[in-house]
């Protein structure tokens, strides 16, 4: 019994580290298609991944309204050109918030 707990306590614990190593915010922004309006350091169509971590620093809601903002899309805070709203199909909530994680430490 104490060996089976023991097993199933470093599944766990294996299961719990693999999963961050795992994790690619850039590799998912890429195939969500994030990468044909933004990039790392200049402006394309939409703001850099700079400008938004600038734009958003010291803000303690800003992985909270950065992921609805991409979740839902909008209009307004950099400029004229609408983003488009990114639907669970095309980037899954984790993979989302570790994004926009990602983003703010740019």
């Amino acid at each position: 019994m104490h060996k089976m707990i023991s097993m199933l306590g470093l599944t766990v614990l294996g299961l719990g580290l693999s999963a961050p190593a795992l994790a690619d915010p850039e590799a998912d922004m890429t195939k969500a298609g994030c990468n044909a309006c933004h990039t790392k350091d200049k402006k394309l169509v939409g703001p850099s991944y700079k400008d938004i971590a600038a734009k958003n620093k010291g803000k303690a809601d800003a992985v909270a309204n950065l992921t609805a903002k991409a979740r839902a899309g909008g209009k307004g805070v950099y400029g004229p050109i609408p983003m488009p709203p990114n639907p669970v199909a095309k980037i899954g909530d984790a993979e989302l918030k570790a994004a926009v994680e990602w983003i703010l430490k740019q």
